[in-house]
């Protein structure tokens, strides 16, 4: 079973090797621009520098992200990756805009491509390349729960689908002639890679202004839902915050307000390792005991509860609504 020192180290190992094969594909692609002055091209390579810087900030987010928690960051250092996900859309955005305004100038003063068959295979054989280390990449940041690795990935993939659409442009121009082709297909990736970068940057605010998740908050209530205990009346006031890979969730749970300190706190933690048992990644958790009231009654479960005041009258289903409201959940 690996460690967290090891999973950071395995994350760290992989980033390394995207950033070095960014900067030989980035090489490869100011080549082939060269060699064409295409704009097609030069949208492709403009999109690989913020491959390049994307890497290496991906490497230092994670970095500190592995760093353990000090006197300064109670909660560790992991929300690093947010913001360094969100510096690495705003980038993609830019870039998007700087292949727009070639794209548009050489409309307006037209260009003559050269050496196109040669470009051709240049880029193709980067596009290859750069899917397979994405792929490779977010099945990685999936299993680890890493949003840096996860970003570069969906980038890489997103560059392949651009180089790809290069590669088909650079064929057609090849055979037709038709040179002003390739600045239209510069300017469609360019509002492409800009959309791209959007979704990046809005992902990563979500994580920086701690939005909540829907799936994962799925996730824990249905985990609690199927293998919830009749002492536990109910669960409230949830709040579950990400800091990169770690989680931290916030709850009431209502118990029986006849429970000595030992029984309530027994239960409590069996709601913990229940969750901590069943969802893959680092969590800390701080939940709240609450003693059960009156009107708590209607939806209790325990048969020979001593202290009953008022008749049971249904189960409560536990859903998101339910789960983070506030209130103690009554059938009124």
């Amino acid at each position: 079973m690996k460690t967290q020192k090891n999973t950071h180290k395995d994350k760290i190992g992989f980033q390394k090797i995207i950033a070095t094969f960014g900067v030989i594909l980035f090489v490869g692609k100011i080549i082939a621009w060269k060699l064409t002055n295409s704009d097609a091209v030069f949208s492709d390579a403009m999109e690989s520098i913020v491959n390049v810087i994307s890497a290496f900030m991906g490497l230092y987010s994670l970095h500190l992200a592995a760093k353990p928690k000090d006197e300064d960051h109670p909660y560790g250092h992991g929300k690093v990756e947010f913001v360094t996900s969100g510096i690495e859309g705003a980038l993609i955005a830019i870039a998007g805009l700087m292949i727009i305004y070639e794209g548009v100038h050489s409309l307006i003063v037209g260009k003559t491509l050269s050496k196109i068959d040669l470009g051709i295979w240049i880029i193709a054989a980067t596009a290859v390349i750069n899917y397979l280390l994405g792929y490779i990449s977010i099945k990685k940041g999936e299993k680890e729960n890493s949003l840096v690795l996860i970003s570069s990935g969906k980038h890489l993939q997103s560059d392949t689908i651009t180089t790809l659409g290069v590669v088909a442009s650079l064929v057609v121009v090849y055979f037709t002639k038709i040179y002003w082709l390739d600045s239209v297909v510069a300017l469609i990736f360019g509002l492409y890679i800009i959309f791209v970068g959007y979704k990046i940057v809005r992902k990563s605010l979500s994580g920086i202004m701690d939005e909540q998740d829907p799936e994962i908050l799925n996730q824990v209530i249905r985990i609690l839902e199927e293998n919830r205990q009749i002492e536990w009346i109910d669960v409230h006031n949830m709040k579950i915050q990400q800091f990169g890979a770690s989680l931290h969730i916030d709850a009431h749970i209502t118990l029986p307000w006849y429970y000595d300190l030992r029984d309530a706190h027994s239960e409590m933690e069996k709601v913990i390792i229940l969750l901590a048992k069943n969802i893959k990644r680092s969590i800390e958790f701080n939940f709240h005991m609450d003693d059960c009231k009156p009107i708590s009654c209607t939806i209790c479960q325990i048969k020979d509860c001593p202290v009953r005041e008022k008749e049971f009258v249904k189960r409560v289903e536990w859903t998101p609504e339910n789960v983070t409201s506030v209130d103690k959940h009554t059938t009124e």
